[in-house]
């Protein structure tokens, strides 16, 4: 699958990020609900050997997501990181990525997989991984104050962020205020994606990276450049969630940005 690779790739462009900085840095805060990168790092590794059980043991996978349950999410991501912190978790979470990476190469895209919820393809799995790398990503990146190089790879969460249309309403019990918006992309490349009916007088228009930063909720929209025209686009973009669980509200305007380091 190439969604596998993909989210290698993501993966090593947040490990060349790290691998220049020094264990203290791993304690810096982040703007996301003041988890320091360690946190970041254990939330990735613990979910990325997750999804690797979908694959190689779902019995274990099973008894884990029990313990999530019953313990918290935190709770678990701290077991199993197990101390580690800082280069020795960068390493650690790297090999996972690795190892998850392989066995989602070799998997059939459309095989059923168990998880937390309803199960899902091993396509859709992997690419949850890769969006959730890219996310909890840019909350490292703003820390360190780097700006991040986009790839088109990006075109995997563009289209999780438009097919999730309906879930931002249904994880709110809502329905649609109407059809989904056109959407028209430039992506890094520099190509054009577009997704609905041209016709639409509902749009969201601009950079695929800055769609990306609303769907994962990452930045306001009103922090970001995009065109957002009709009260369809304007409600979804005020509320977008690709991601699953419970009901998730973006960042406050201003709150989320890169980071001036000196």
């Amino acid at each position: 699958m190439e969604q596998a690779q993909d989210f290698i790739d993501e993966s090593h462009a947040l490990l060349y990020l790290l691998s220049s900085h020094a264990d203290d840095d791993y304690e810096r805060i982040t703007q996301f609900k003041d988890w320091t990168i360690n946190d970041v790092l254990r939330h990735l590794h613990y979910w990325n050997w997750m999804a690797g059980l979908q694959l190689a043991d779902e019995a274990r996978l099973s008894n884990e997501l029990d313990l999530v349950a019953t313990d918290g999410m935190r709770a678990r991501e701290r077991a199993f990181a197990d101390g580690m912190s800082g280069n020795v978790l960068m390493n650690a979470w790297w090999q996972q990525v690795e190892q998850t990476g392989a066995l989602f190469s070799k998997a059939d895209p459309k095989a059923r997989l168990k998880w937390a919820g309803p199960e899902m393809s091993a396509r859709s799995s992997i690419t949850a991984r890769l969006m959730e790398t890219w996310a909890h990503g840019q909350e490292v990146f703003d820390a360190l104050g780097a700006q991040r190089e986009e790839s088109d790879r990006l075109k995997n969460i563009v289209i999780l962020g438009v097919n999730t249309f309906g879930w931002t309403y249904a994880v709110r019990k809502q329905k649609p205020p109407g059809e989904m918006p056109y959407v028209r992309l430039t992506a890094p490349s520099g190509a054009l994606w577009e997704f609905g009916d041209p016709a639409s007088g509902d749009r969201v228009s601009g950079s695929a990276s800055e769609f990306c930063q609303v769907v994962t909720q990452t930045r306001n929209v009103k922090d970001t450049s995009l065109g957002v025209s009709g009260p369809v686009a304007e409600d979804w973009m005020s509320k977008a969630q690709c991601f699953a669980g419970g009901v998730a509200d973006p960042p406050a305007p201003g709150t989320r940005y890169r980071e001036l380091l000196h």
